[in-house]
């Protein structure tokens, strides 16, 4: 599965020329597995493109305006820090600090605690060592009563039952209004009650107008507070990531390296939590490592096979799709056929832009909204990112994750118009390109592009509210869900507003790449 990844996450979403390619330079430097690396470490990728139809003239040769990666070959030459204490010690450690936190759950009894417990276990980045306790601690907070004075406690109960998959009204949020129904002053300054009623307002479905308004008022007097420097960290820096993306679109293992380094400044933290996110987070980075070099590397002989690229790229699919069946075993060779239908679809769309183009096809909003959408390649890693979650995704929620539902096709519309609102502000674009939604809005409307982007934004909240919703449809399939989400969090994180473009310009992600597999974390 590893090996196929670095093409879903690196080949698919951008604006692609829509041309047929036909031949490519020869790169030099470290390439991904196959044909599905874009980019060399010299920095150099041509393309020659060719419509087949009779008088067509010689393919003509243009350059991609994709920057290099800016990692060339390190992974594949990189040796890892030494660990601060042997691995068997690390891990050793890790099994006793994990049945200390086992007992701690077993012996919570206080419900904010429990609270308290689940949500540190989760921003720290080590709930998928947990999830039998948390399923159940959560159980208990969902059928127990709860009545509290503290917006940050009725917020955060809010927000973590709401994030998995348990319904809760936005009704529990009236004591904190008065008379005409908006939110009294008394909460204004409240920085840490109003961080988590933003956070918590984040998990809004339609028609939740009174969770629109909490997120404004809670925004406002935040941006406030930070303006004033009242805050200090590390509610200060909390405030600051949340204005710039709310938690629950937080991209989680960033969000839990911050928070590793604020929970200790935290009253009350518990340091055998602490302790054990260090640990792991060291442990999975080593991990991190030797599979990132092993798909940095590959088969260079495949060289030899270009201009011919095409029988390349079906033996790499076709060899990615043999590892795929070897690992799930003859009960889930169901899920890689599945997989492969998604392929087929995935080439008709591509054909149909390719039509277009050629056709100069002046696609409108909803012709181009439509297509390409699934030319980015939402649907199939929707599908390619649970065949191998046999553990824990039953038949009927990996069929609802290859399925053309609501959540799907929203995860879809994310991923494509946060890409088009990237690409055109960064003014990516190529010769050959479509035009983009952004593009096709500004026309058919006749608006500025910042008309076209605002709407497109307005579109984006929609389709995180159809998101949430599939949280609370059919519990037995949030497995599959949190899988869709986590996809939507990923786009979030390549184009959020500071790092502009980063799936595309990679130098954007050099220090959070640095961050999460090169240093580790001092223990």
């Amino acid at each position: 599965m590893s090996h196929y990844l670095p093409f879903l996450s690196h080949g698919m979403v951008g604006r692609r020329p829509v041309l047929q390619p036909v031949q490519r330079c020869n790169p030099t430097g470290a390439q991904a597995r196959g044909f599905f690396r874009q980019q060399s470490a010299s920095g150099v990728l041509l393309h020659a493109y060719t419509h087949k139809k009779s008088g067509d003239a010689a393919p003509s040769m243009e350059a991609s305006s994709f920057q290099p990666s800016v990692w060339g070959d390190f992974f594949i030459n990189y040796e890892p820090k030494q660990l601060q204490r042997s691995k068997e010690w690390m891990m050793n450690k890790a099994d006793k600090l994990k049945q200390a936190v086992r007992t701690l759950f077993r012996t919570c009894n206080d419900m904010v605690d429990k609270m308290h417990l689940v949500d540190a276990v989760q921003r720290l980045g080590i709930d998928h060592l947990f999830q039998e306790e948390i399923s159940s601690t959560l159980s208990d907070i969902n059928g127990t009563q709860f009545a509290s004075n503290s917006l940050h406690e009725v917020a955060l109960r809010f927000r973590l039952l709401r994030e998995n998959g348990f319904w809760v009204s936005p009704d529990v949020f009236k004591i904190f209004k008065g008379e005409d129904g908006r939110f009294t002053d008394a909460i204004s300054n409240e920085p840490r009650g109003l961080l988590s009623l933003y956070n918590g307002a984040h998990l809004l479905v339609h028609d939740e107008t009174e969770l629109v308004e909490a997120i404004s008022f809670a925004r406002d007097h935040l941006q406030s507070i930070c303006d004033s420097s009242e805050l200090k960290p590390p509610l200060a820096d909390q405030v600051k990531r949340a204005l710039d993306l709310p938690l629950p679109r937080a991209y989680k293992r960033m969000e839990a390296l911050h928070y590793m380094f604020e929970y200790g400044q935290e009253e009350g933290h518990i340091v055998v939590l602490l302790d054990l996110a260090k640990l792991e987070f060291n442990l999975l980075q080593h991990v991190h490592l030797k599979e990132l070099k092993s798909f940095s590397q590959w088969d260079e002989s495949a060289i030899s096979f270009l201009p011919d690229y095409m029988k390349t790229l079906y033996n790499e699919i076709m060899n990615n799709f043999k590892e795929f069946e070897d690992q799930v075993g003859v009960k889930g060779r169901y899920r890689v056929a599945q997989t492969k239908k998604e392929f087929q679809k995935l080439s008709t769309y591509y054909l149909q832009e390719s039509e277009w183009s050629h056709q100069n096809h002046k696609p409108s909003f909803k012709e181009q909204m439509e297509l390409s959408t699934m030319t980015a390649g939402g649907p199939l890693l929707c599908v390619c990112t649970t065949v191998g979650r046999d553990d824990t995704l039953t038949k009927e929620a990996f069929e609802w994750a290859a399925s053309d539902t609501g959540a799907i096709r929203a995860y879809a519309k994310i991923l494509r118009f946060m890409n088009d609102v990237a690409a055109f502000k960064s003014r990516r674009k190529n010769k050959g390109d479509m035009s983009s939604t952004v593009e096709c809005y500004m026309n058919e409307h006749n608006v500025t592009s910042e008309v076209a982007i605002a709407k497109i934004n307005s579109l984006i909240e929609d389709e995180w509210k159809t998101i949430n919703q599939a949280r609370f449809e059919r519990r037995e399939l949030l497995p599959a869900v949190h899988r869709v989400v986590n996809l939507c969090v990923c786009v979030m994180f390549f184009y959020d507003d500071k790092k502009k473009d980063a799936y595309t310009f990679s130098s954007n992600l050099r220090e959070t790449i640095e961050s999460l597999f090169v240093n580790p974390i001092p223990m």
